[in-house]
């Protein structure tokens, strides 16, 4: 029988693949926070971010356009690697402390550490490279 005023457990490894795959979004912080959490709000205000620059300029670049999604994006993948290196115990106390469960931690959220290192370090050379060939050149190098 269980406790109705038992908490739902908070999944470490969902919550770190959740911000790799859809961490430009924030779906991770809506899975730990709920729609109180205000960094939610300031990824999903990425979009409309890329709309207003997009209606403002409409001649920039597109990398332009994208950047505030790139941005949220980049964040994403290292709200993955934090809440994936965090122990279990620390994360018990911070997200599960009246659940009644204990996280257990294994490979997967290794599996999810290191396609985000690998995606998420890709994405920050690849957007400081964009922005600096933009800024620097005005984009002769593509």
């Amino acid at each position: 029988m269980t406790d109705l005023h038992q908490t739902r457990h908070k999944n470490k490894t969902l919550a770190a693949f959740l911000a790799f795959l859809l961490g430009a979004l924030g779906l991770q912080r809506l899975y730990l926070r709920g729609w109180r959490d205000a960094w939610l709000w300031a990824h999903l205000a990425s979009l409309p971010a890329a709309l207003l620059v997009a209606l403002a300029a409409p001649q920039a670049d597109n990398f332009y356009k994208l950047l505030p999604i790139i941005v949220s994006g980049l964040a994403g993948f290292l709200e993955a690697l934090v809440i994936g290196v965090t122990a279990d115990e620390k994360w018990d106390a911070r997200y599960n402390p009246q659940s009644g469960r204990q996280s257990d931690t294994h490979w997967p959220v290794a599996v999810v550490l290191v396609a985000s290192m690998m995606i998420g370090s890709g994405g920050l050379i690849a957007t400081i490279s964009r922005l600096f060939d933009l800024l620097y050149t005005g984009g002769a190098y593509g």
